[in-house]
């Protein structure tokens, strides 16, 4: 019979107060609290979630990042991890020496499991931090196998089948979208768009939780939501304005179970890796998908 591996996810949408790093840390452990309150296992927040965002120099930035896993920010997360049992995956600015990354942390109940730095840099980030330079690990837990990636490196449809291809069950994007010019009022953020494609193209499961608010001029659109296997939302989106915590329980088995559309068609198997490299030129280790 086939087993499940039934998780529930909630991904965090919050509004972090630019440079406020204390009251933005401690206010997403009150929501990490509330989520753990109604079951949640794995739980993701914004991107640079602990900090802010907009950043005006790189030395702004220098002043509020932290290491990893022994700042303050990181410590806090996994007190709260250890205390409910939890998973947690939250955007954090980090130091690493006198490099700087957009980074998001991966932290399981005894502490610091891995950390993702974001590979494809927006806008004025280039000014300020380094790109990723670790790759698309895929962090394997006592819930699953567990992929990151952070706002526009969903906009690149490797960053998701890399970690498919490495057996990732589900993605976790702390991500912090912004309007997308051309945006009819009232459509859906592109990024959900996208979200959904990569989901159903790679047959994973894929958990995004953005922030909401405008800090500096610079409006953020929400609409955190959940992507099932099958390409369709099973929570969310979220509101563009309110904090939310958006969450649902699902089987992670099914992305690997399911993963036969028909009789004759598997996603990543069907692949023409007779035309282009398997693992698309890198040198990742292809895992069991």
């Amino acid at each position: 019979m086939p087993s499940s591996s039934l998780v529930r996810v909630a991904c965090i949408q919050m509004e972090p107060r630019f440079g406020d790093t204390a009251t933005n840390v401690a206010h997403s452990v009150e929501l990490i609290e509330r989520a753990a309150d109604a079951a949640a296992k794995l739980i993701v927040l914004p991107e640079l979630a602990n900090t802010g965002y907009v950043f005006e120099t790189r030395e702004e930035a220098f002043a509020l990042a932290e290491t990893i896993p022994g700042g303050p920010t990181s410590i806090a997360w996994s007190e709260v991890a250890a205390r409910r049992g939890l998973h947690i995956v939250a955007g954090i600015t980090e130091r690493a020496g006198t490099a700087l990354y957009n980074s998001a942390v991966v932290i399981g109940p005894e502490g610091h499991i891995g950390t993702y730095r974001k590979m494809h840099l927006w806008g004025a980030e280039n000014l300020f931090f380094e790109p990723g330079n670790n790759g698309f690990p895929v962090f394997h837990t006592a819930i699953g196998r567990i992929g990151v990636a952070i706002c526009y490196d969903g906009w690149f449809p490797e960053t998701y089948r890399l970690q498919a291809l490495q057996g990732a069950d589900i993605i976790c994007v702390p991500t912090n979208w912004v309007p997308i010019p051309g945006q009819a009022e009232g459509r859906e953020a592109m990024a959900n768009i996208l979200t959904m494609a990569a989901a159903h193209s790679n047959s994973i499961f894929i958990a995004c939780a953005d922030r909401i608010g405008t800090e500096r001029g610079q409006p953020f659109e929400g609409q955190s939501l959940i992507v099932a296997h099958t390409g369709w939302p099973v929570a969310g989106p979220a509101s563009r304005t309110d904090e939310e915590i958006v969450s649902a329980e699902i089987d992670l088995g099914a992305a690997r179970r399911d993963r036969n559309w028909n009789d004759f068609n598997q996603v990543l198997r069907d692949r023409r890796t007779d035309v282009y490299a398997e693992m698309l030129g890198s040198d990742i280790t292809r895992g069991w998908y």
